[in-house]
């Protein structure tokens, strides 16, 4: 907080852009400490997708807050337990990539029991799901641990399926 969070937020109010929203701060711990990699504020990416399911408070009510600069009356409330998101990648991505895969071990609605599937780079051509894009789905598994959470994410990926599909088996892992 006192050398990254704070000092941010200070230098944008004394820049004159004062900032109202979610600013999500990548970070890396180095020998030297906490380092920034990036700066965020959207929700589209595997760390928002692991934050929101544990959020009990209704997210339209903490965004008025913000707006109306009354967050700090706000009580918010998170749910107990943990959340664990897998990234499935179509094969080359970051780089060179191809896509119109069928996706299978989908439901047709495009869910798959017991996680959370967010959808970034996929389209739906008649009744099918297709890879549309790098990153495909955000696998995002909920238990009352970290371990079950990542049992249940890593679970789903091994059933869902898509040809030259990647995924990194690291995630949670020290």
């Amino acid at each position: 907080m006192k050398e990254i969070f704070l000092p941010t937020i200070e230098a944008m109010k004394k820049e004159g852009c004062p900032f109202k929203g979610c600013l999500y701060f990548g970070l890396i711990l180095t020998e030297q400490g906490p380092k920034v990699i990036e700066y965020n504020c959207r929700f589209g990416d595997p760390e928002t997708q692991v934050v929101l399911p544990l959020l009990k408070t209704d997210l339209f009510r903490i965004m008025r807050a913000v707006r109306d600069e009354h967050l700090s009356e706000l009580d918010i409330q998170w749910s107990d337990g943990a959340a664990a998101c897998v990234v499935l990648a179509s094969g080359g991505y970051p780089k060179k990539y191809e896509t119109g895969f069928p996706i299978e071990g989908l439901n047709e609605r495009g869910e798959h029991p017991d996680v959370i599937v967010y959808h970034a780079g996929t389209k739906r051509q008649d009744s099918k799901f297709l890879t549309a894009g790098g990153r495909v789905l955000g696998i995002t598994g909920l238990g009352q641990n970290l371990s079950q959470a990542l049992e249940k994410a890593y679970g789903a990926v091994k059933e869902i399926t898509f040809p030259k599909a990647h995924y990194r088996t690291d995630i949670g892992k020290k």
